[in-house]
């Protein structure tokens, strides 16, 4: 398999598996179970999962009210999109 297909492969999982996070932890926040570490959830975040992250944080309205998560995850995706650009134009 290709690189690019490799890259792709790996950028749907990683955004999926946040997306999937943040459903998990509010189901979680509402029956007061054991909850996903916040810090997980940034880590998802910054190793490429920052898209599914922002759509789970909106899709599930959780972690919508910390600042840090607010700023934090669109901080995360700019620079992304700003590296990505950065390195196919080279």
């Amino acid at each position: 398999m290709s690189r690019p297909y490799l890259l792709a492969a790996y950028l749907a999982a990683v955004n999926l598996a946040a997306f999937l996070a943040f459903g998990a932890d509010k189901r979680r926040a509402k029956s007061r179970a054991w909850r996903v570490p916040e810090r997980t959830l940034f880590l998802l975040a910054l190793i490429g999962g920052s898209l599914g992250a922002l759509c789970g944080m909106r899709a599930f309205r959780h972690k919508t009210r910390h600042w840090y998560f607010r700023f934090g995850v669109p901080a995360v995706l700019l620079a992304q999109l700003a590296l990505a650009a950065w390195l196919t134009r080279r």
